[in-house]
């Protein structure tokens, strides 16, 4: 049986976006950092560079949450994101999973045109994200600390009618500061499926396991303080939604 039309538009979108956001935005990961990039010349300041490069991936992120696709999905393009509003009450199980696995495939399937770069993408593994010099720990701490910066501002923007809006022009200064602070320790992936695309092409998956157990488990530190404190009394959330924009909410992403 095959799934109710809305449900299979939801999933083609986040698997579209999540192919758009592997592909531009590891496409300008490989521009600035792979063999031969001209960007080392013009920023010779690895910190600098490193937040240049997180303000346009966010600024990917951001302009595919207010695309038509986005507004079909609600632009989770992340499994971190759609298990926090899994785990919030927002959406139905099955609905959940069917979001990850399209996530999922959607990465490895932006990520199959990296190989056109050649040896400048190869020698950075097309982006893949591995635990710096100093350690597992530190990667770990890493990566859970900036997903709950990311699900935090989600939870807190999406959550005020006065500010869900603007939620998705957060994540290019998000990620600007978040890449330039955190990324020397694991490459701040704080998503499993940007992890898992380039891991699948470049056939490089050193402690993949951290860029799924670390984001999950940053979600469940995020999602058990607001329960805990009663935050979502504060910030109420309508739907598993980051794009609105006035778009109609499908029914299966509407408040439980």
């Amino acid at each position: 049986m095959t799934a109710p039309r809305s449900t299979a538009a939801l999933f083609g979108a986040e698997l579209l976006g999540t192919a758009l956001l592997l592909f531009f935005g590891l496409s300008i990961v490989i521009f600035n950092w792979g063999t031969g990039s001209i960007t080392g010349n013009l920023i010779p300041s690895e910190p600098i560079r490193r937040a240049v490069t997180g303000f346009l991936f966010g600024t990917v992120g951001c302009l595919i949450t207010l695309s038509p696709v986005g507004k079909i999905s609600g632009a989770h393009i992340n499994p971190a994101v759609s298990v926090a509003f899994w785990l919030r009450g927002k959406m139905k199980t099955q609905v959940m999973i069917g979001y990850v696995c399209s996530q999922m495939i959607g990465a490895v399937i932006g990520c199959l045109p990296l190989l056109f770069w050649g040896e400048q993408g190869e020698s950075i593994h097309y982006g893949n994200t591995e635990p710096g010099p100093d350690g597992l720990l530190a990667a770990f701490g890493g990566e859970v600390l900036t997903t709950v910066t990311l699900i935090t501002t989600i939870f807190l923007f999406v959550g005020s009618k006065s500010l869900r809006n603007y939620t998705p022009y957060t994540m290019p200064l998000l990620y600007g500061f978040m890449v330039w602070k955190e990324g020397p320790f694991s490459g701040c992936s704080t998503n499993p499926a940007r992890s898992f695309g380039p891991a699948i092409i470049s056939q490089v998956y050193t402690d993949y396991w951290l860029y799924i157990a670390a984001p999950l488990t940053g979600v469940l530190l995020v999602v058990g303080v607001f329960k805990l404190l009663r935050l979502h009394r504060y910030y109420y959330l309508e739907s598993a939604r980051i794009s609105y924009h006035e778009s109609p909410t499908p029914q299966v992403l509407k408040t439980a």
